[in-house]
């Protein structure tokens, strides 16, 4: 069975009499233990594919099944769930909650997936964030956030990865984390798909996908 499974997605924007045509015709799929790298410039339509996928955005045509289950055209309860169970999602911000702490993030995300919250504080030192644990989002560095966001979106031990520009603005370090952590990750069979300008992730990916106006080719 395929991790994920998107087929034909189209998603349209308009603006008073202008369309943006963000996705045209997309078609991919992922197998457990995969990863895979999506690149292309800004506005190419990496972040509505990725927001597509996760099922946080509807696409106007073709659909997404995420470990065997469709995931487009739920009713927004249903897609919450099978979010929760299935997918981890690392955005390029505002992957916390301000009113809650890290460790609080952390759990948080543990009981949406109906995992246990316990392994909150050893996915946070695992990230090397084991002295932030009572800190709020705010009190983060751009490096911390990144790395926090990880440790939430892989808590619930979802079956797929999609996860945005995860190494953007992070310093050579603290990306080898993050890279290290996809990648053990994918090899305990989980499929991951990261949107990425890093050449280094690329690089490390079975496989990279180009998009460029909203179609989706291989390198």
């Amino acid at each position: 069975m395929k991790a994920l499974e998107a087929v034909d997605l189209y998603r349209f924007y308009h603006i008073a009499d202008e369309e943006t045509r963000a996705l045209r015709g997309v078609s991919l799929s992922l197998e457990p233990g995969e990863l895979v790298a999506v690149m292309g410039a800004s506005g190419s339509g990496k972040s509505t594919l990725l927001a597509c996928l996760a099922g946080l955005d509807e696409p106007d045509g073709g659909y997404v099944n995420v470990a065997g289950q469709r995931l487009t055209r739920r009713p927004e309860d249903e897609r919450d769930e099978l979010r929760a169970k299935f997918v981890g999602t690392m955005l390029q911000s505002d992957n916390l909650f301000e009113h809650l702490s890290v460790l609080e993030n952390v759990q948080f995300a543990a009981i949406l997936a109906g995992r246990d919250q316990s392994q909150a504080a050893d996915w946070l030192k695992r990230v090397g964030l084991g002295e932030r644990l009572h800190s709020r989002p705010s009190q983060l560095s751009g490096g911390e956030l990144a790395r926090a966001g990880l440790a939430t979106a892989l808590v619930g031990r979802p079956a797929v990865l999609l996860a945005d520009e995860p190494t953007a603005e992070v310093d050579a370090s603290t990306e080898i984390l993050v890279l290290g952590e996809l990648e053990a990750f994918c090899a305990q069979g989980g499929a991951a798909l990261i949107s990425t300008h890093s050449p280094e992730l690329a690089r490390r990916a079975g496989r990279v996908l180009r998009i460029q106006d909203g179609r989706l080719a291989d390198a």
